[in-house]
């Protein structure tokens, strides 16, 4: 947002918290904190004054919970909405329903040692912030069915911190198809309304969707109950089938490895890629190496570069590539990069990529 700060709005019952988003916020150049509000009831007395770009929005709080709150911003002015939500099992699945509803991204924040873990991540706040300022809130309801790299800022790892680039030699084909997909901000959206419109067989896919950690099982479960084919959380050495979609758990890179003719999943610890884990590059890199032009990558809404230099990488190493297309994106960060690196063969809308998947 050139020649403006970022107005935001932060609710959350939590003192701390407040506290502690204030003074990070404060000191960060573009960005303004237009207030803050304990529960909904005292944001909506804000919000008759004046209205934020940005709501960072607790969802368990008192005399109005943040999913019935989030409904009625989004019915009468939608904007973008963060939720900060707690790493459990029941704050995940509490988040998932906030981002069907429209929110854009989850922040987690543990039970306990919520002042060091929020001052420890304060970049990760602010970037989201950021992002979600970016965002085409628009898109969030949607349920249809360069020449050089660009440069890696200082003390960002590439894929190179996890396995080496592909040397060139192309994998032989096999009748084993494999889809390798890269999202992150608007992803959970997209991911649904891609995988809902796939019938139960069809080529193996294997997903990285920039989540916290203890949120990927709920979305895996969320998203199995609602589609034909079978989705569930990555586990090392799973075999990657027709009919499956596994996404990389939370905190874990993801990469595929080929034994014979069948390729199966590997889930491993690791620094953090393009400050992602799991990366897309990461996933990307293996696919290259592993599949090669058995493969179709595909690169969907998301903040920043993760995945570019890898669909470049898979199309190099014959894979067919595609970007989902700007207009359809809640953020086209990533599909952007893509694009800039001559990565994609096809630019494609939302409602059109699951005709990507079956057929090559």
């Amino acid at each position: 947002m050139p020649n403006r700060k970022i107005s935001v709005l932060l609710v959350d019952d939590s003192a701390v918290v407040r506290q502690v988003m204030l003074a990070i916020l404060n000191d960060t150049p573009d960005i303004h904190v237009m207030g803050a509000a304990s529960d909904p009831i005292f944001a909506m007395d804000k919000l008759a004054r004046e209205w934020p770009d940005v709501i960072v929005l607790d969802v368990e709080m008192p005399r109005m919970d943040g999913i019935t709150f989030l409904k009625k911003i989004m019915s009468e002015r939608p904007t973008p909405v963060l939720i900060c939500s707690s790493l459990t099992q029941k704050g995940a699945e509490t988040s998932l329903q906030a981002l069907a509803a429209g929110a854009v991204e989850v922040i987690a924040k543990p039970e306990t040692g919520l002042k060091h873990f929020l001052l420890e991540s304060a970049s990760e706040l602010v970037a989201a912030i950021r992002a979600a300022a970016l965002s085409n809130v628009r898109n969030l309801g949607r349920r249809s069915v360069r020449a050089a790299s660009p440069v890696v800022p200082a003390g960002k790892l590439t894929a190179d911190a996890i396995l080496p680039a592909a040397n060139g030699q192309a994998m032989a084909q096999t009748t084993e198809r494999l889809v390798a997909i890269g999202t992150s901000t608007g992803g959970t959206q997209a991911l649904e309304a891609v995988l809902t419109a796939l019938p139960r067989v069809c080529p193996g896919i294997v997903i990285v969707q920039h989540m916290p950690e203890k949120f990927t099982a709920s979305f895996a479960d969320r998203l199995n109950s609602i589609c034909q084919l079978e989705v569930r959380e990555a586990r090392n050495n799973d075999r990657i089938h027709p009919g499956l979609a596994l996404i990389a758990p939370g905190g874990k890179h993801l990469m595929v490895t080929r034994s014979g003719a069948f390729y199966h999943a590997q889930v491993i610890d690791g620094p953090l890629v393009n400050r992602h884990r799991p990366s897309v590059d990461v996933l990307f890199r293996s696919v290259a190496k592993s599949a090669g032009k058995n493969a179709t990558g595909i690169i969907m809404t998301g903040m920043g570069d993760d995945g570019a230099r890898g669909l470049k990488e898979m199309l190099d190493a014959g894979a067919s590539t595609v970007a989902q297309d700007e207009a359809s994106c809640v953020v086209f960060g990533m599909p952007k990069e893509a694009i800039k690196l001559n990565a994609a063969q096809r630019i494609l809308p939302l409602d059109a990529i699951h005709q990507a998947i079956l057929h090559k």
